[in-house]
């Protein structure tokens, strides 16, 4: 867990079904608000306003981002998903915005918090530790972080979860659909019941912290090999279903290497597109959630940290599958095999082709491109993402050609873009086609 101090708010969750509706509503409201006020703004100015301009305002977006905060649970964790997922297809500014919504939220305030530990540890909980630290020292979408010592010295974190998270799944996640379908920006053509059902058993095993324990516990044995990744170990004493106790571990933000010798860098993200790797096609099981605050740096032993495994889920043989034959026509550098290999493993639809498909080409020739210059990645270097945006937006304006891969594909590709985003902040440098290569053997 992080040294540094959570300075988030303390703010009471909303629990209730109907509680939590007015503030799906007060947000759809404020949105809606706001895109007439920018629209009418446009027309005066002489200027004929798109609905995602409208839509995407920093006004919008501050005003999403700070219920969402709010709701806490399942709602701001799809808002944390559609954030990250975006990466470089937001403009700058809105993504800054939205990138809030990855780091610190509000916390329970102390009563809340002393009635939820008294539920799962009794009333005299506080006598069962030496000291207790009331301050979160982080805020999540699901729950807070506390430092605790027990009295035989076990220095702990104690990962505590918001009231009523679990009961809101569903509900949270029908309304945030239902506020894509108001808005316009889904297309009543495209199926989204299977993604929503499986946003949903995902989130549910997220809020299950006997089920996270089990796999932070997995990923702790498949990684002994491993000394320079470190995982906590969990500690059943103080463990419910919705309180998770661990080993305390001191670590940085993994942000903080942006300052660190280039060698670091690139080391650091070679341990993590390895790991990654190792997750697809070893392990078939991968930790899906690649937000930045999942990962610690230790400055004095070089190790990398993995933190929160709520999001650890197995990969379905025909998905690593599908990377497999997909990662082979892009290293063969066969622009068909690498279309071809899309289509089959499901990442685009025959709509997209059929319609877009010189579009679809571009993307392929500057991707196969990338993965086949010889030497280390330059992950800092971005101008291939203008490029890979332009092509992007063009396809993405046209809903008739709108796709959704299988979930576990969509669950797998957001760990890779994630980890991808992250390299890219450090500025790393790493020889991917090395790596990959030595896992397709």
């Amino acid at each position: 867990m992080s040294d540094e101090t959570y300075k988030g708010s303390g703010r009471r969750v909303p629990r209730g079904r109907l509680s939590r509706l007015g503030h799906f509503g007060r947000l759809a409201g404020g949105v809606a608000g706001g895109m007439l006020a920018e629209g009418a703004r446009r027309l005066a100015d002489g200027e004929r306003p798109r609905m995602r301009d409208m839509l995407l305002t920093p006004g919008n977006i501050n005003g999403a981002v700070e219920r969402l905060s709010h709701l806490r649970g399942a709602a701001m964790k799809l808002g944390q998903m559609i954030s990250l997922d975006a990466g470089d297809m937001l403009p700058p500014e809105l993504s800054q915005i939205m990138g809030r919504l990855r780091e610190n939220a509000h916390h329970m305030p102390p009563a809340q918090l002393n009635r939820v530990l008294a539920r799962h540890w009794g009333k005299d909980w506080r006598t069962r530790f030496a000291r207790f630290e009331p301050r979160p020292m982080a805020a999540a979408s699901i729950g807070q972080v506390h430092r605790a010592l027990t009295h035989d010295g076990r220095e702990l974190a104690i990962k505590v979860q918001y009231p009523g998270v679990r009961e809101s799944i569903d509900a949270d996640v029908d309304n945030v659909a239902t506020l894509l379908r108001v808005s316009g920006l889904m297309p009543r053509e495209l199926d989204i019941a299977p993604l929503l059902a499986e946003a949903k058993r995902q989130l549910a095993e997220e809020a299950d912290y006997e089920r996270e324990g089990a796999q932070m516990t997995l990923f702790g044995q498949l990684l002994a090999d491993t000394p320079d990744v470190v995982v906590p170990e969990l500690d059943r004493e103080f463990t419910t279903d919705r309180v998770l106790a661990m080993t305390f571990l001191p670590g940085q933000p993994i942000e903080s290497l942006e300052t660190a010798p280039q060698d670091t860098r690139d080391a650091m993200m070679r341990r993590l597109i390895t790991l990654v790797l190792r997750e697809l096609f070893e392990f078939s099981v991968m930790q899906t959630d690649p937000n930045f605050a999942n990962y610690r740096y230790q400055p004095d032993t070089g190790r990398l940290v993995l933190l929160d495994f709520g999001a650890a889920r197995p990969i379905d043989p025909a998905t690593v599958q599908g990377y497999r034959g997909l990662l082979e026509a892009g290293l063969s550098d066969d622009r068909v095999a690498i279309r071809d290999a899309a289509i089959a493993a499901g990442f685009v639809g025959e709509a997209a082709i059929a319609r877009h498909g010189g579009r679809v080409d571009r993307m392929i020739e500057v991707i196969a491109g990338e993965l086949n210059r010889p030497g280390p990645f330059d992950f800092g270097d971005r101008r291939f993402v203008g490029a890979l945006r332009d092509e992007g937006m063009e396809i993405a304006a046209d809903k008739a050609s709108w796709h959704l891969p299988p979930p576990d594909i969509l669950f797998v590709q957001r760990k890779i873009s994630g980890t991808a985003l992250l390299a890219a902040r450090l500025k790393a440098r790493v020889d991917v086609r090395a790596l990959t290569e030595g896992f397709l053997d």
